[in-house]
This record gives structure tokens, sequence and C-alpha cells, in this order.
């Protein structure tokens, strides 16, 4: 039998755009390796529809995705915690079975301002942030797989 795959966790406070990015960028490149989900400590509830927006743009789906709330997984094994947000960070429990917790806090895009271009390129510049760091967080984890797989 096949063991479960480790669940990473990404909680920001309103758990409505910027934790709702990583969730999808990271299952895209991971889902394979991981389960991925998000969370926040106060959910907006709702998925902010810019962020729907520009992951749409980059291929990713995350119109189905919810708001959730982090208490929601205090039953759950999270083996890794990843907060995006400063607040988030600070509010966040420890989960059973928790090994890791990384911050990588981002830019909030729904507080952006500006025309409805300006507000679109911020939406834009902070996914293709939280790409950049994701992906390079699976591609540690598929190495990470792959030297385990030969001992």
């Amino acid at each position: 039998m096949t063991p479960p795959k480790p669940l990473v966790l990404i909680l920001c406070t309103g758990n409505s755009c910027r934790s709702h990015l990583a969730e999808g960028i990271l299952r895209s490149i991971a889902g394979d390796i991981l389960e991925v989900a998000s969370a926040g400590s106060k959910p907006a509830g709702y998925v902010h529809p810019l962020g729907i927006k520009a992951m749409a743009e980059i291929g990713i789906d995350i119109s189905a995705h919810t708001s959730k709330h982090m208490n929601d997984f205090l039953d759950r094994d999270v083996e890794t915690v990843i907060t995006v947000c400063g607040n988030a960070d600070q509010a966040c429990p420890m989960y059973p079975g928790q090994l890791n917790r990384h911050h990588w806090p981002f830019d909030d895009p729904a507080h952006a301002t500006g025309s409805e271009e300006d507000i679109m390129n911020v939406f834009r510049r902070v996914r293709d942030e939280i790409q950049a760091v994701f992906t390079a967080y699976a591609d540690g984890r598929r190495d990470e797989a792959k030297v385990r797989a030969r001992e």
C-alpha cells in the first residue's frame, strides 16, 4: 500500500488570495507527491476574483477553491505549514504530526490600488513571485524524495 502523501498546509489571514495562489501553484507542480491545502486564521469567506483570473492566465483553475479556517485542520496530520503573510505566522498553531514550518511573506494584492490594470498587474507580480518560490520548494521536495528512494 502506498503511504499517504504528506499534507502541506498554506496559511494566510483571510485565505482569499495569496494562500489560494500558492495552493493552486503547488498542487499543479507537486500534487503527485504532496497533498496541498490552504486555510486562514480569519477566513474571508470567498476567493478573490482577481486571484482566480490571474491563475487562469497561467492555466491553473482555482475557481472551485473555498475559504477555510485553519482550525479545520487541527485533527489532520499536517507535515508542513507554510505561512504567506505575517499575521498568519503569528496566529499559527502547531498541528498534529507537524515536522516543518516555513514563513514566506508576500505582498497582499487585494490591497493594491490604482486602475483596474494596475491592480491586475499587482496580482500577476505576486502570483509570479509565489510561483518562483513554490516551484523551488517543490523541486527541493522532489530531490529529497529521490534521495530517500535510493536509501
